[in-house]
């Protein structure tokens, strides 16, 4: 037993992660008490003060998972993995049960700090395991921290989870920004992820290691950890500023409850049909139940600007985001560049265009999107679109999919390969509307706001 509490003190003395006091250790450093094996068939043991994960082939991903849950709290934990494996730590997490080919399992899902030592290296970012994805990738919003991942090393690994925040930080580096509104507590899982024997062969019997695992859920105000420079915030609360966005500049374009900032296109008022706005959202009304509508359109104008909306699709539907919009009432419509919002599987204009340029998120009937990670009909999807000095930027949940420069020979080419080739300066308007485009379906939007830039 005296060597046994020596050797944990000298681990606990090498730790690169921060001291205090108040902490509780997860780990008893001799077995796995207080955990529960969940999910596929991956092995985990307790050895030299640490908890072992082993890859194993033909299972899904497997979870440590503690019995007890958490709700407010700041975790530190130190980690080192092979590099042929990715992991991550689950926090505020839960589990249900599912049925794969035939057998019944407990599915793991919710927030994951993630471990990822590829070149990627998006190692702390936060992703909605089994749920919504990405939340908080990190080449997107925090490039600096892409490299903050040491492989063949112990990892130092501390999570903020307060109230609706969760912040993360990796050997002392900030990584993650997040507010989130999905869950207030739940357990702290540890992930030895699935992995494919056929085109990776070599990743079967690899390791996961933890150790010096400890929790605080008290005075956690005091313990905050203030002495790095803020990172990308990602607010994912419907219709909500963080007093931070606000002090940035962030203005909300639909406050979830009215249609207030907003009038139909080439109207000086919101159209009487179409539109309506019920739990949070605005939403398209079919024509064969709402009789028809019309675009709407921001009252203000925009010229650089970041903007972030929610989009989900019903089947087969089809609608657009525009901006740089002007109107028109001679050509009796409101002209800009659409981030095309469209069922690809079920409406037939994802066929039309060229080389897939009205297909979901790509700058319609001129630019196609390519890399694109669709969360899939009546799900909630992201758009970001980010136009700076000409330069535009198309996201779809997280990842970059389409980027152009406004008025460059390759624009124009597009243009005048387009239903638009008649229109002088197509699109290169300096400011403009944002437009929410009526296309006779049912589409829902959300959480739509802009920070000019």
């Amino acid at each position: 037993m005296k060597n046994t509490v020596l050797c944990s003190l000298i681990v606990i003395l090498m730790s690169g992660c921060s001291g205090g006091d108040g902490w509780t250790y997860l780990f008893n450093g001799n077995d796995l008490a207080g955990w529960v094996k969940r999910g596929g068939a991956a092995e985990f043991k307790a050895e030299n003060g640490e908890i072992i994960g082993i890859s194993r082939a033909g299972t899904g991903s497997t979870f440590l998972c503690t019995e007890k849950e958490y709700g407010d709290f700041i975790l530190e934990f130190e980690l080192m993995v092979d590099t042929a494996l990715n992991s991550g730590v689950q926090i505020r997490s839960h589990s249900r049960s599912e049925v794969r080919d035939g057998t019944e399992f407990d599915r793991i899902y919710g927030y994951q700090v993630e471990v990822d030592p590829s070149k990627r290296g998006w190692s702390a970012g936060i992703y909605d395991e089994a749920r919504n994805g990405w939340l908080y990738p990190v080449t997107p919003y925090n490039p600096a921290a892409v490299t903050a991942f040491k492989n063949h090393e112990w990892n130092c690994y501390r999570v903020e989870a307060i109230d609706n925040n969760i912040k993360t930080w990796l050997n002392g580096i900030p990584v993650a920004d997040l507010l989130v509104d999905f869950d207030d507590s739940g357990i702290i899982a540890l992930q030895v992820h699935s992995i494919n024997v056929i085109t990776k062969p070599w990743t079967e019997g690899k390791a996961v290691r933890w150790r010096n695992m400890r929790i605080m859920t008290k005075n956690l105000e005091a313990n905050r950890k203030t002495d790095t420079s803020p990172v990308y915030q990602v607010n994912v609360i419907p219709n909500c500023l963080s007093e931070r966005e606000k002090e940035e500049g962030w203005m909300l374009l639909f406050d979830g409850k009215t249609t207030t900032g907003w009038r139909g296109a080439l109207m000086d008022a919101m159209p009487e049909r179409g539109w309506s706005v019920k739990e949070g959202t605005i939403e398209t009304l079919p024509k064969d139940e709402s009789g028809g509508g019309r675009d709407i359109v921001s009252i203000d104008k925009f010229s650089n600007f970041e903007l972030v909306f929610d989009f989900k699709l019903t089947e087969g539907a089809n609608s657009g985001v525009k901006y740089y919009v002007t109107e028109n009432v001679y050509a009796n419509g409101a002209l800009g560049l659409e981030y095309q919002v469209l069922d690809d599987a079920k409406h037939p204009d994802a066929n039309m265009g060229r080389d897939g340029n009205r297909r979901l998120a790509s700058l319609y009937d001129l630019l196609p999107a390519t890399g694109k990670r669709f969360n899939g009909i009546g799900q909630w999807n992201k758009g970001r679109v980010v136009a700076k000095n000409n330069h535009i930027e198309h996201w779809l949940n997280n990842i970059k999919v389409l980027e152009y420069e406004r008025g460059s020979d390759e624009y124009r080419k597009a243009v005048a390969e387009s239903k638009f080739s008649k229109m002088d300066n197509f699109g290169e308007a300096a400011e403009g509307h944002i437009l929410l485009q009526y296309h006779n379906d049912r589409v829902f939007f959300r959480n739509i706001k802009i920070k000019k830039l």
